[in-house]
């Protein structure tokens, strides 16, 4: 079964920075698409960014200009870099394949908390 599995969340105070990583076994990264999605609580599961195999990345509103997605294929590795944090990106961050759903499998996620 494929494991995808993010580290890198923390508490950070707003206009803050941190490193996502999602880290995957038994699938190649390279030759997906991959994206970052968050949930905040009551809220649903939300696209926050997303890259293609050659690299074209694509994002939310809401995070254009201050997140930045990008891929380590020799660590089979996708980051998301977090810049300018504001409360409202307080969320569980999960990294997928892009076009998952709901019914599909994902890791534990991790979660991103910005104090005002």
């Amino acid at each position: 079964q494929v494991q995808l599995v993010e580290s890198g969340g923390g508490l950070v105070q707003a206009g803050g920075s941190l490193r996502l990583s999602c880290a995957a076994s038994r699938v190649i990264l390279a030759i997906r698409t991959m994206a970052w999605f968050r949930q905040a609580p009551g809220k649903p599961r939300e696209l926050v960014a997303s890259i293609i195999p050659g690299g074209v990345t694509n994002y939310a509103d809401s995070v254009k200009g201050r997140f930045t997605i990008s891929r380590d294929n020799a660590k089979n590795t996708v980051y998301l870099q977090l810049n300018s944090l504001k409360p409202e990106d307080t969320a569980v961050y999960y990294c997928n394949f892009a076009g998952a759903t709901m019914a599909d499998h994902w890791g534990q996620g991790t979660q991103v908390t910005v104090s005002s």
